[in-house]
């Protein structure tokens, strides 16, 4: 894996090649500090955005300047920061917009082209296949996705912390349930998360197993 770090329209923004086969592109974007993802497969063109924020010209440029044509949305949850470009994806693009099946029942964004995924579904963008995981807690419909041994965590997992169980939707039972399942991906499974609130902006899963109290731990009780 190469990763060049470089800044783009005073944003975050980080560029990652692996093995000719997947392109992952960065965005830091809003005041709460979002990643936006982009995922793309050099040898089609195809890519994907994973919780757009409502700046869609910067995710615009940052699919053009890679040349990679945007082809779908994928949401880890339906929270209103990663779902703010959602309705212009939908609306102005007419993309698919992929969400849990099980967050349904609380955090629904207005798309017209929402589609409900379940637990190991996959969703292809070119050759690549991006698996989604559930994993919630956070919301009852958090999902984590897949690709390449690279994971995106939304508000599941930082790299320092984890997200909130307190609001509604929220359970801290099942969030720890959902940390133990990411535990058991290999060590070198790469963890991209949804909001800059770490040291790190990614960090692989064995570093996160020996830093991250909350996935340190072992015991729901003292979760």
């Amino acid at each position: 894996m190469s990763i060049i770090s470089r800044p783009y329209n005073n944003l975050n923004y980080r560029k990652v090649f692996m093995n000719d086969q997947t392109i992952i592109l960065q965005l830091q974007l809003g005041a709460m500090e979002n990643f936006t993802y982009i995922i793309g497969d050099p040898s089609t063109g195809e890519g994907t955005v994973i919780d757009p924020w409502n700046d869609t010209d910067a995710i615009l440029s940052a699919a053009a300047k890679n040349k990679l044509t945007l082809k779908s949305v994928l949401l880890t949850h339906g929270h209103y920061d990663h779902t703010g470009g959602v309705k212009f994806f939908s609306e102005k693009m007419n993309l698919p917009v992929y969400l849990s099946k099980d967050e349904f029942m609380l955090y629904v964004p207005a798309c017209k082209t929402l589609k409900r995924l379940k637990d190991d579904d996959t969703v292809a963008v070119g050759t690549l296949k991006i698996k989604a995981i559930s994993t919630p807690g956070h919301t009852p419909g958090c999902i984590s996705y897949l690709v390449q041994e690279n994971l995106f965590t939304g508000d599941t997992l930082f790299i320092d912390a984890v997200g909130r169980a307190d609001l509604p939707g929220g359970n801290s039972g099942i969030l720890f349930q959902s940390l133990q399942r990411i535990k058991n991906l290999p060590d070198t499974t790469m963890i991209w998360p949804g909001h800059h609130y770490g040291t790190r902006t990614s960090a692989p899963l064995s570093i996160l197993k020996t830093s991250n109290p909350y996935l340190m731990s072992n015991d729901a009780n003292d979760f």
